[in-house]
Formats: structure tokens, sequence, C-alpha cells
């Protein structure tokens, strides 16, 4: 078997109204909705990387320790935006109410991060990584 691409991904949705205000309003994803409630898009270019990312290397980069913290809900999935303007998206999550783990953290490899947790349980992060960015 080869992989040849990842045809999509997204969260198991509990709560639409919270996981709508999010994807679609904050992050201004347009969906297409189809019978049932779900929707969908096709127009959000695909992922560059698909990784198993131990949850003890998740918790020491948004929290600097192994060990994920009790009172927050251990994410069931990650998910990276990159991101036109980290802090300006970062600033604007934040005014609709959304807590951030880290904000504009710079990582060792020339990445900057914000993480926060979506009402689904996903660990979400909101990037600017230059080694994915095309080139002039």
């Amino acid at each position: 078997m080869k992989i040849l691409f990842i045809l999509g991904f997204g969260p198991i949705v509990r709560d639409m109204s919270a996981s709508t205000r999010l994807y679609r309003d904050a992050l201004g994803i347009a969906f297409k909705e189809e019978q049932g409630g779900y929707l969908h898009t096709e127009s959000v270019k695909g992922a560059n990387t698909f990784a198993l990312w131990p949850l003890s290397e998740a918790a020491r980069s948004c929290f600097g320790k192994d060990a994920w913290p009790a009172d927050i809900p251990a994410p069931q999935a990650w998910l990276e935006f990159d991101v036109d303007d980290v802090q300006a998206a970062t600033a604007e999550l934040e005014s609709r109410g959304y807590r951030m783990l880290i904000k504009n953290q710079k990582e060792p490899w020339g990445q900057t991060v914000s993480r926060f947790i979506t009402p689904e349980g996903l660990l979400v992060g909101l990037t600017f990584t230059p080694s994915m960015r095309e080139k002039p």
C-alpha cells in the first residue's frame, strides 16, 4: 500500500454551534452544508505533514513538561493552520474567548506557533512555518 495524500481531516463534532463559531466565524473557513448538518470544504489546501505526535511531546510543547495537565482535556488529535500573521490570528481568537495554551512561541526549527484546544478536543496550532512556505 502507498498513501498518496491526506484526503481529509476534521473533528468529530459534539457541539455544532461551538464548532461552527470557531471554524467558520473565527477562522473564516467557508463551508458547504449537506443534509444532516454535515459541513465541508474543498477550498483549503491539503496537509503538508501527517504525524503521530506523542502526548508527552505535545505537553512539552504547550506546557514545558512531559505530562498533560489534569485540568485540561487531553487532545484527541492535532491540526495546524499556517496563517499569514500568527500574532493577529492569536489576538482575534482570544478576543472571541478562546484560551491559548501557548502564544506566538518561536520553536527551534523556525516555526512560530500559538495553540489551543477546540470544543471537540483537537489541539490546534496557528503557525508561521517558513520551511513550508513556497519560495518566490
